[in-house]
């Protein structure tokens, strides 16, 4: 009868084990990343830059859409836009019949993840919805409103650009 050899039991570090999850890991992060920017594809969008400066934290703010309409976004708050605080966000529109209005809050030099929020119709040319910043360890996060006008004729949108204060 022939001698067979035993089993060798491994002990000490499990290096397999160990790159089968960094490998699971980074495939996670990679379909994370995917779709991330799957969801925000703003590929289809003509975008039209906003003349002058504007404070989201006082005032709406306006931006011609070319030779399209005009576009309006009001944040209501009482005096500044805080992170994980509830925003009543109101767009207004001339010129254009939008199905549907987004609005994006977009970390500037940061992701932070998406921020998107559907308006709904409350009259012709004006749309109503909430949304909300998030929380960022930053002292001052500098933050992008996108608006997103999709209409019969393809995506427009605009952005105005603002800060947050940690409090």
């Amino acid at each position: 009868m022939k001698n067979l050899l035993k089993p060798v039991e491994v002990t000490g570090f499990p290096a397999l084990k160990v790159l089968i999850l960094v490998t699971g890991l980074a495939l996670a992060a990679c379909t994370w990343y995917v779709f991330a920017n799957w969801l925000r594809d703003d590929n289809d969008i003509v975008w039209f830059s906003p003349s002058g400066e504007c404070n989201l934290h006082q005032t709406p703010c306006s931006v011609t859409l070319g030779d399209k309409g005009h576009l309006t976004l009001a944040i209501d708050t009482d005096g500044r836009i805080e992170a994980l605080e509830v925003l009543p966000l109101d767009v207004e529109v001339e010129g254009v019949a939008p199905n549907q209005v987004t609005v994006d809050f977009v970390g500037r030099g940061m992701d932070m993840g998406l921020n998107r929020f559907a308006l709904t119709a409350t009259a012709p040319g004006h749309f109503h919805g909430q949304g909300q910043v998030g929380v960022c360890t930053q002292a001052v996060m500098p933050w992008r409103a996108r608006v997103i006008l999709e209409t019969p004729d393809g995506k427009l949108g605009s952005w105005f650009d603002f800060d947050v204060t940690r409090s």
